[in-house]
């Protein structure tokens, strides 16, 4: 089988977020003083092969730890759907 999964990779929310903190400054700028707290992230989407749901999660959750997401300074989160859901 064939699944997608969406992968939201965000920095600690312990750590300072430079990227946020200088548009959050800019949104004041843009009078949207409304708009605060901005958090800078990625969005990975890509496709697995495997032969049930829980392999497709397994196979997703080691390449966020081994490669897409650094532990010490980023979380990550994913969602799998099966390809045709």
């Amino acid at each position: 089988m064939i699944f997608v999964a969406e992968i939201n990779v965000m920095p600690l929310k312990a750590l300072l977020d430079p990227q946020g903190k200088a548009i959050t400054a800019s949104m004041k700028n843009l009078g949207l003083p409304q708009i605060s707290n901005v958090r800078v992230g990625k969005h990975i989407s890509l496709q697995v092969e495997a032969d049930n749901r829980a392999e497709a999660e397994a196979k997703v959750d080691t390449a966020c730890k081994k490669l897409l997401a650094n532990p010490i300074m980023e979380f990550y989160e994913f969602e799998i759907t099966a390809l045709g859901d």
